[in-house]
């Protein structure tokens, strides 16, 4: 199974150790597009500083953004599972994780991000700020520029079941399709109150973040879209088929919460 999340906007200091190797990182195919991102992104930051804020959309409390940005060839590196916090990966809590479910978690998740394209949990990486929704004015629309790289790695290592929890602006970095689409489910969250339902936002990431939980806990090792609906059925989550997929559109399981929080 490979389980396909969105980064955090906010995310952990780097560390003090070593700095960026970026031929350390897995998915090596997307090597020389990463260093070619991270090259942009450096310029920019490094020139006018409201031309970097503009394109990288921060507001003025944000600013320092642009310089952490100038200084990511030589700021330590941390595990991508250290860097990422926000809601959902709260809620996934990784370092609460044993022993076996977190060498299932390093095999299993892939973290999309604007600078990296995608990484593993155990790639090093410094912290930056360079959202998917970007637009560099070297290379374009981030979403467009990765989508033409990642069409000819991804696919090789997603030959089992996909599980895409992804938001919209990340994916739109890769789509699956083909024969890939057909096991690939896609994950909305409604939350049911009154007889009525409506999609969350902020408890979308939270019950998206205990999902995977739950599946690096149990163990779990569905291969379809049916298995993964049964497996978090077994769980305890109340799931329903919202539309069969094909070769051209995932799966769509809704998760139906009564509470959120």
């Amino acid at each position: 199974m490979l389980v396909l999340l969105p980064p955090s906007e906010g995310k952990a200091a780097s560390g003090d150790g070593a700095p960026l190797a970026l031929d350390g990182l897995s998915l090596p195919g997307l090597t020389a597009a990463r260093g070619a991102v991270l090259d942009a992104l450096v310029g920019l930051c490094r020139g006018d500083e409201d031309a970097a804020a503009e394109v990288l959309g921060l507001t003025p409390g944000l600013r320092g953004e642009i310089a952490k940005n100038a200084g990511l060839p030589t700021a330590g590196a941390r595990p991508a599972a250290e860097v990422y916090t926000g809601v959902l990966f709260d809620n996934l809590g990784l370092a609460t994780l044993d022993a076996a479910a977190y060498d299932r978690a390093e095999r299993a998740l892939l973290v999309f991000s604007g600078l990296w394209g995608a990484v593993r949990i155990s790639d090093r990486i410094p912290s930056y700020r360079c959202s998917m929704g970007v637009k560099l004015p070297e290379l374009g629309a981030l979403g467009a520029y990765w989508r033409g790289v990642t069409a000819d790695v991804l696919p090789e290592v997603a030959d089992g079941l996909v599980l895409d929890l992804r938001s919209s602006a990340y994916a739109a970095a890769w789509k699956p399709a083909g024969e890939v689409a057909a096991r690939t489910a896609t994950v909305r969250v409604l939350q049911e109150r009154d007889g009525k339902r409506s999609v969350v936002s902020h408890f979308n990431k939270a019950t998206k973040g205990r999902l995977v939980r739950d599946l690096m806990v149990a163990g779990a090792e569905p291969k379809t879209p049916t298995e993964l609906m049964d497996a978090l059925l077994a769980l305890g989550h109340r799931v329903e088929l919202a539309a069969e997929g094909t070769a051209r559109k995932p799966w769509q399981l809704d998760v139906v919460v009564t509470e959120v929080h």
